[in-house]
């Protein structure tokens, strides 16, 4: 991993890319829900393909990309989240238990979203991929397929808060700029 005096290349080019196109499909298609079908639906399927795309590079990407660096035991989570509030958790070069608990949740929130919301565009529009299969649904799964799209959109958006809270915690506790390392790709190599 090359280093230079500033720190060390921690998030490779891919993963910076997917994190801030990820950010904007997914406020793109929050915001526009009913209003904007056709953005609505582009910024759907963004997400759906970003999250596809995170998962084979979860797989076969960068150190700091795959699960394997980051996916962490639900105790060793909750030790770690203890240790955030008792002002002692140790510092991670790539995400530290509770970023990695969080990027699974997401994806997984993500893509219920996608999936919910292609299965409710072919059975409201008889569009999309789902189409064929939605066309002779009774109309109480598909006001129930309304709302579970709405739930995992609006847990998604939960999640995403809890994230951002997350980052800045860690900022504070760390005494580092994470936003800035998810532009630049560079963290600290030691604190001081």
């Amino acid at each position: 991993m090359p280093t230079d005096k500033q720190g060390v290349r921690t998030w490779d080019l891919l993963i910076r890319l997917f994190h801030w196109t990820l950010v904007a499909a997914f406020f793109t298609a929050y915001l526009t829900e009913d209003d904007w079908m056709s953005l609505h639906v582009l910024a759907g399927y963004t997400v759906l393909g970003l999250v596809l795309f995170r998962i084979v590079w979860g797989v076969i990407g960068t150190r700091h990309a795959r699960f394997t660096d980051f996916i962490c035991s639900p105790a060793s989570t909750l030790a770690y989240l203890k240790d955030i509030i008792a002002f002692r958790a140790r510092r991670y070069l790539g995400h530290n238990p509770a970023g990695g608990a969080m990027v699974i949740a997401l994806l997984f929130s993500l893509t219920a979203t996608a999936i919910s919301g292609l299965a409710l565009y072919g059975y409201e529009e008889f569009s999309g991929p789902l189409a064929g299969l939605m066309g002779n649904t009774p109309e109480w799964l598909g006001d129930s397929l309304e709302d579970v799209h709405e739930f995992f959109a609006n847990f998604t958006l939960m999640l995403v808060l809890l994230h951002v809270a997350g980052v800045v915690i860690a900022s504070l506790q760390h005494g580092e700029n994470l936003v800035r390392s998810m532009f630049t790709g560079i963290k600290q190599k030691e604190l001081s």
